[in-house]
């Protein structure tokens, strides 16, 4: 008999273990976690903080608590590419939506704001919740196996410090366990890619570099250095943690030689070339080394045992979108897990979360080791790639200087450059424009809208089933604004419809009391209790006043029906819509 018995256990306290035991417990789902380690993350590690997270966080009832520690919008944006913080400039890009064009596009997309949340104040804001609703934390307790049979999972685990192993069982299991996941290996999830393609090393430190970045705030600064190392093209990160005062290096190494020694002198000399000011007084904190992969799973879940964020996607961090997918991922995965640990939803709704969420991290492992590749454009229009010899790769920079047409098409190739990093930095359609197909979609028979800017760089909003509710501000009858957003989701089903869509209201009430869920209904026209005065739902709700959109816990559209129907069709339609999604289609009806 196991010592402990639980739902759910989540094994890792990460961005996607942390979020997993979240949802859960905001469910009322029975969830233990499990960390190695004797704390949380102690490095900042990931940090940018997309809207589509935030929306998530927003629905979990901590998107405030995340905004009130994190570095806004606002001071994020100004990507600089110099020769050191305190050297010369060599362009700069407006990132994270901030170009005034595209700031209309973020604020337009979404109720939530992108921002830079670090990894080690994100995850105590995720658990700490978790825990204040429910959820138990084992701290120094580590995975060592895991054996399924068919009612659950019984899970072998250390103690760390007594020094004793015992068993936890549980009905399901979520291996949140990181880059190198034990879990994922013990239920043999098939991995395509490659890891260790390139090494890098992180270097925290406090330095006070306001005087240097005040009039161009951001969260990244690049730096170009030829000849500052292994690769002769010297290019190194510094990012802001905290403004202005705390930072993080981001360094280059050969992955073929032995890792450098990390002394504090070694990280020490690193932070003085690429600040570039010597007589800034310098605290080095801490300085690890890791390996940039490029490695997905094909599926990721066996049984009863499911995988999540860097255990099934790993990749550098370019575009931002490590703790970002990972958290998506467990939102995905909570609510299907809570519906059937409440015996409301058959098996076949866990097997869609493979199906919605692989495609997602193939896609976004590709595009962030793209991006990696993509910055030999700038190395190129600097001339830094058809020369080993640092001196002339600093002749060719300064070459951009002169007045001569050569040195004009260096210059103009080097803007495009800059630019074309768009794709790593203002990538909103990756960030936003996750499309689902799986049992937990219900299609309408319409073709994909073909979009009409970028689909990579620009997102373009849907009501198709398989796309996320469009956002759009609605007024109250209490004279307040909400978003669309704000009326779905909270862990239930909740359909929306307007004038003369009554029929599916009364649908709702009636179906969900014969599957035993939460059905909401909400209704937008006037004299309604929320009204679409601007006319913005209008123009994304993809259907017509009487017709009805039907989204899921995680506000995904799951079935759409354009136009008004009987109270016979709406109900029929309705029941129908849920049974698929919920793998109750073939349950004997009283």
């Amino acid at each position: 008999m196991a010592d402990v018995d639980t739902d759910v256990l989540v094994v890792g306290t990460g961005p996607a273990g942390a979020s997993a035991a979240l949802a859960l417990a905001t469910y009322g789902v029975r969830t233990t976690v499990i960390n190695k380690y004797g704390r949380l993350a102690d490095t900042p590690r990931a940090h940018i903080t997309n809207q589509r997270t935030m929306e998530a966080l927003r629905d979990l009832g901590v998107e405030e608590e995340v905004m009130a520690e994190a570095v806004p919008q606002e001071l994020m944006g100004n990507l600089v590419y110099c020769t050191s913080i305190a050297g010369e400039e060599l362009g700069r890009l407006h990132a994270w939506g901030t170009r005034p064009d595209r700031l209309a596009d973020y604020t337009a997309a979404s109720p939530s704001r992108i921002c830079d949340m670090p990894q080690d104040l994100m995850e105590p804001v995720l658990l700490h919740n978790a825990q204040n609703r429910g959820a138990k934390v084992r701290f120094d307790t580590e995975y060592l196996s895991l054996q399924q049979d068919d009612d659950g999972v019984t899970v072998h685990v250390r103690d760390r410090l007594r020094g004793d192993e015992y068993d936890i069982r549980a009905r399901y299991v979520i291996g949140a366990d990181g880059g190198r996941s034990q879990v994922a290996d013990d239920i043999g999830l098939p991995l395509r890619g490659q890891m260790g393609v390139g090494g890098s090393i992180n270097i925290v430190f406090e330095a006070d570099l306001s005087h240097l970045v005040a009039d161009r705030p951001s969260v990244l600064y690049w730096v170009l250095q030829p000849g500052a190392d292994v690769g002769g093209i010297g290019a190194g990160l510094v990012r802001m943690v905290r403004p202005w005062h705390k930072w993080l290096i981001v360094w280059g190494y050969d992955i073929n030689g032995p890792a450098p020694d990390l002394t504090e002198e070694y990280a020490l000399s690193i932070v003085r070339k690429l600040v570039g000011d010597d007589s800034v007084k310098v605290t080095i904190t801490s300085s690890s080394a890791w390996t940039v992969n490029h490695m997905s799973a094909e599926r990721y879940s066996a049984g009863r045992v499911f995988c999540a964020g860097d255990a099934v996607h790993r990749h550098p961090p370019s575009n931002g979108l490590g703790s970002n997918t990972s958290i998506q991922d467990s939102y995905n995965l909570a609510w299907k897990l809570a519906m059937v640990v409440r015996g409301v939803a058959g098996p076949g709704l866990l097997q869609t979360y493979s199906a919605e969420r692989a495609p997602v991290g193939r896609q976004i492992v590709d595009r962030a080791n793209q991006s990696i590749a993509d910055t030999a454009r700038l190395y190129d229009a600097l001339g830094l790639l058809d020369t080993t010899d640092p001196e002339r790769m600093v002749e060719h920079m300064a070459a951009r200087k002169q007045a001569t047409p050569e040195a004009e098409k260096q210059r103009a190739a080097l803007r495009e450059a800059i630019a074309f990093k768009d794709y790593e930095f203002n990538c909103h359609g990756v960030e936003m424009d996750q499309r689902y197909e799986s049992s937990a979609v219900v299609p309408d028979g319409t073709a994909p809208e073909q979009p009409v800017r970028d689909p990579e760089l620009y997102s373009h909003t849907s009501s198709r089933p398989g796309a996320k509710l469009p956002h759009a501000w609605l007024t109250t009858d209490h004279r307040r604004q909400v978003s669309t957003l704000d009326l779905g989701g909270r862990g239930r089903f909740t359909v929306f419809t307007g004038i003369g869509g009554d029929s599916w209201v009364r649908a709702a009430t009636v179906v969900g009391e014969r599957l035993g869920i939460d059905v909401a209904a909400v209704v937008i026209g006037p004299g309604q209790e929320y009204d679409d005065l601007y006319g913005d739902w209008a123009r994304v709700r993809g259907i017509d006043d009487g017709g009805a959109l039907l989204t899921r816990p995680d506000n995904y559209v799951a079935f759409r029906s354009s136009g008004a129907a009987s109270d016979a069709e709406a109900e029929a339609a309705l029941e129908n819509a849920l049974r698929t999604v919920l793998d109750r289609a073939g349950e004997v009806q009283a």
